[in-house]
């Protein structure tokens, strides 16, 4: 595991010769060893088109890629953080949500129209996360920020979860998204629960839940 959890907001990485990791600039707290530090064009696998289509995107938040010998300890605007551990899976995430990931995930792009079609288009236009997300595939562990903390909830083919839009951080595993709307008469006249939309997650794996509605 490259992260460890220092606190709710910050998490420590061992880095070694020869693999390097990704952050977001700027998140970098502190640091010992012989470690440098250097704005990333590409950030993480995927190559030069997986880079274009970041940048097309709008899910090519500045990175910086780290190497070296020694420990770095990461976090950023106090926000909350959670790590992650891939298996060979791929998460889903927001760029602006990345703090740190290890370069030996492939790092891409995916339209949110291909999941959930028209619906998972109007939940990026909802949630206000635009028509992309980013993923990260492979073997390796991420960190990524949220407000008030996240609990992770899973995912089974009995038992879709339900998730408010503005609350959504991340998923993973073999899961589908759509975009629900429960609209009723209560909600016309102003007397709904305000809860008209949410984010329906059904298949296999997890979803992690951030303990606010507020955006980072």
């Amino acid at each position: 595991m490259a992260f460890r959890e220092i606190n709710s907001k910050m998490v420590e990485a061992t880095v070694v010769p020869g693999q390097r990791l990704f952050s977001q600039r700027g998140a970098m707290l502190a640091y010992k060893g012989d470690v440098s530090f250097t704005p990333s064009i590409q950030g993480g696998q995927g190559g030069l088109m997986s880079m274009i289509g970041r940048r097309v995107a709008g899910e090519a938040t500045p990175l910086m890629s780290v190497e070296g010998s020694g420990t770095v300890f990461f976090g950023h605007g106090g926000h909350h953080v959670q790590v992650i551990n891939l298996t060979g899976d791929t998460l889903y995430v927001e760029a602006d949500r990345l703090l740190a990931f290890e370069g030996t995930l492939q790092q891409g792009t995916m339209f949110m129209g291909s999941q959930g079609g028209v619906m998972g288009m109007v939940r990026g236009q909802v949630t206000g996360q635009g028509l992309f997300t980013t993923t990260l595939k492979g073997h390796g562990s991420v960190a990524v920020m949220a407000h008030g903390g996240v609990f992770e909830v899973p995912v089974t083919p009995q038992r879709p979860v339900h998730v408010d839009p503005q609350a959504y951080v991340a998923h993973h595993g073999d899961v589908r998204n759509k975009l629900s709307a429960a609209l009723g008469w209560r909600d016309m006249v102003g007397r709904g629960s305000g809860e008209a939309f949410q984010l329906e997650l059904s298949g296999s794996g997890a979803v992690y839940v951030q303990a606010s509605e507020e955006k980072l």
